[in-house]
Formats: structure tokens, sequence, C-alpha cells
């Protein structure tokens, strides 16, 4: 059994059961092949949850941090984050957007499932934040299909991203997959870039529900 299925198998009814996840379209997601998850982002536990309600496995990139906690906690952080398929990048300084970009593509070209959050971090205050083009480059690259997500209630169990969740209702619903063949060999055009981000962002805050704010949440954050 890999480590992926041990989690699953015992985690997963634990947090079902601490979460009582309500799970929408999952069947949209392909059965094989290279796939992009592409959602909002509210707090913390959003990477524990999309993991273990999806059949495939997802892969997803992480702060380092994460991992390289020497602690009980912190080396328990680690088995768990790598082992449903966080890939550990250090996103700090000019190589940091690369260095995912290039994972990302790694991954969707070996055929897997890729998650990632678009609006590149959680969401200050639970509005819906301007996509980065990282999501259009990789599927313009690969040809892998998107599948918008939402989450939905997680930043009402876990507010501001910190602490023990509390026990509650979750939902995570699942768009209809999303493909832009039509701009292939464009993944260098911005205006191409931009036009194709705003597309997904645009079915995740239909999914979602979500306010939308045509600004960066980093720059919100920074405000």
């Amino acid at each position: 059994m890999s480590r992926f299925a041990l989690i699953k198998a015992v985690l997963g009814p634990i947090m079902r059961l601490m979460f009582r996840p309500q799970v929408e379209g999952a069947e949209r997601i392909p059965g094989s092949g290279p796939v992009i998850l592409a959602g909002n982002h509210l707090t913390f536990i959003d990477s524990m949850i999309l993991p273990l309600v999806c059949d495939r496995q997802v892969f997803f990139i992480g702060k380092d941090e994460y991992v390289t906690g020497k602690s009980l906690k912190g080396r328990l952080m680690a088995w768990f984050f790598t082992g449903v398929g966080m890939i550990p990048v250090d996103r700090d300084g000019g190589r940091g957007g690369v260095a995912a970009l290039m994972t990302g593509r790694r991954v969707l070209d070996e055929g897997r499932i890729f998650g990632i959050y678009p609006e590149g971090t959680r969401s200050p205050d639970g509005r819906l934040y301007r996509g980065r083009t990282g999501i259009a480059r990789l599927t313009l690259m690969t040809g892998a299909p998107v599948v918008p997500f939402a989450m939905i209630g997680t930043d009402k169990l876990q507010p501001g991203g910190a602490g023990m969740p509390r026990p509650g209702k979750v939902t995570v619903r699942f768009g209809e997959p999303m493909e832009f063949s039509r701009y292939d060999g464009m993944d260098r055009d911005r205006y191409v870039l931009r036009a194709v981000t705003d597309s997904v962002m645009a079915e995740v805050m239909r999914l979602s529900g979500q306010e939308y704010v045509d600004m960066y949440a980093t720059k919100a954050k920074a405000a």
C-alpha cells in the first residue's frame, strides 16, 4: 500500500467525521491523463481536504518550511504533506515562480493531477482575488485540461488560517473541465495568458459564490 493510500485509509474517515465534506462534481475530474485542478484558497486546511476528496492523487506545490521542521509536529506534517502529494519548493526570491512552474509541468508531463491556487496565497478576507498567469502557462504548455474547484466554508473552521480547525461542514465543488487548445503556441502572449487566467477565475467565482476583487491578494495583504 502506498503512503497516499495509507493516509486516505487512516485519516480519511477522521477528516470526513471532522469536516463532513460535501463533494459536488468529483466525477468531472478525468480518470486518467494530465489534469490541472485550479481553485480558491481560503485557509490552511484547504490543502489537507482537497487530496482526500479526490480518487486520484493530487500533487501540489507547498512551502518548503512545511517539511523542514525537526520537532515531532514538524516531522508529522512532513510525513502527511509529502504523502498526500505536496512537493516542497522554495518560493522566495526571483526563481521561486519558475521552480513552481517547472514542477507543475513535470507532474503534468507524467500524466498526473496538479493542484494550484491561482491567487498565489490565501485570501486575506474571504473574497476571491485576481489569478496569476502561471495557471495559463501550464495549460497552454502541456495541453492539460483545467478543472476549476471551489472550497466553501473552510475559512469558518479555521479563521485566519492558523490554529487548530474547528469541526464543521465544508463543501468542495468541481466544475466542468476547461480546455484551451485554441490558444496552442501562444503561451508567451501576455494577453492570451491573462484571458485564460481570467476565464478560469470567473468559473471559480461562479462555483464559490465569492465576491471578486480585481487585484492580487499579496497586494491586498501588504496594504
